[in-house]
């Protein structure tokens, strides 16, 4: 038999009053709708049985609310299941009443990425992103927040001081995690390789730095190759594998700070049979990873927890919308990452 519920433990895990809790049941006073909906979302997770009359009760305020997204590669299977989290967290918490509008954006031109920004950003009322830290994409920021359209990063920071924030793991941790695990996995003696998808995205940047750090500190006797671009696409992530595997025989880590172009390095690996013997830290678990991992391709996998993630955003982006709201600029709201091996996926 499940326990029961009680408004106290409601309370306590939305980090509210109880008083608020019964207010939000009963409709005895009014209650902001950010809070509300964080209730509601609260008793939701919690399995209390009157959630519904909650969400019944809320009362309608305002006109509904349109969330814009803008990620990247719409080929790409983590950005998919992004996309769907988003829209699942969009209705979750603002009980059907507002929508998501989700936009991918294939060439990563930075011009490109600006444009499509102000493009969607215009449509919605406010809008989070995924982009590459650069003056077009900043300058599209500073001009959407000029025009009452509130942007938050997801995933990777920006350096436009007007943006709400960014959500995202501790990308520091995770270099230094990663790190770990070629150091204890790899015997501690070689050459390792690193892969980001472009030397612009902030999360990448201070992976890879963390992860040479940890190395350069905890084991002298792995020697950490220069980054490797692959856009995070497969082919070209497939010919620099190859590349490595090549020209350096003592090869005995990589470690890709992108996730994108995991799919091509497993691949080489492979192709040249050189799975057993180069430890592989990648991130995101998508379904070509875990079967990297059962195979024994990819040792590790850090994966973004993307439901967390979405709520997080659509809370942040809901309450910049409220009336009367003064919004805090460049905040971080940083989650913990997962971590996966063959044994737990």
């Amino acid at each position: 038999m499940k326990p029961k519920i009680t408004i106290q433990a409601i309370a306590q895990a939305a980090g509210v009053s109880t008083a608020t809790v019964d207010r939000v049941l009963n409709s005895r006073l009014p209650v902001r709708e950010g809070t509300a909906l964080r209730v509601i979302e609260t008793a939701d997770r919690l399995g209390y049985h009157a959630v519904h009359l909650m969400r019944q009760r809320l009362p309608e305020r305002g006109a509904a609310r349109r969330l814009g997204f803008c990620l990247q590669k719409s080929s790409s299977p983590f950005y998919q299941a992004l996309a769907q989290a988003l829209r699942d967290a969009v209705a979750r918490q603002s009980g059907g009443r507002s929508s998501a509008v989700i936009a991918f954006v294939d060439d990563l031109e930075p011009a490109t990425i600006g444009e499509r920004l102000l493009e969607l950003g215009r449509q919605c009322d406010a809008l989070g992103v995924v982009a590459l830290d650069h003056p077009h994409v900043n300058d599209a920021v500073a001009l959407l927040h000029t025009e009452g359209h509130p942007v938050l990063a997801l995933l990777t920071d920006l350096s436009a001081p007007q943006r709400l924030g960014c959500v995202s793991i501790d990308n520091r941790q995770r270099g230094r995690t990663a790190a770990w695990a070629v150091r204890r996995l790899s015997g501690g003696v070689g050459d390792v390789g690193v892969f980001v998808g472009s030397h612009r995205y902030q999360g990448q940047e201070i992976s890879e730095m963390a992860f040479r750090s940890a190395l350069r500190e905890q084991a002298p006797g792995l020697r950490v190759l220069d980054a490797q671009v692959n856009l995070e696409d497969e082919q070209m992530a497939f010919e620099a594998t190859l590349g490595l595997l090549q020209r350096n025989a003592d090869l005995v880590g990589l470690y890709d700070s992108a996730g994108g172009g995991a799919v091509g390095i497993v691949r080489a690996l492979r192709e040249e049979q050189r799975g057993r013997d180069v430890v592989l830290v990648c991130h995101e678990l998508t379904a070509a990873h875990r079967l990297g991992l059962l195979d024994g391709t990819i040792d590790v996998v850090l994966q973004t927890p993307l439901v967390a993630l979405s709520d997080t955003a659509v809370r942040v982006l809901l309450q910049a919308l409220e009336p009367g709201q003064v919004a805090g600029h460049a905040q971080p709201f940083v989650l913990p990452f997962e971590m996966y091996t063959s044994e737990n996926v």
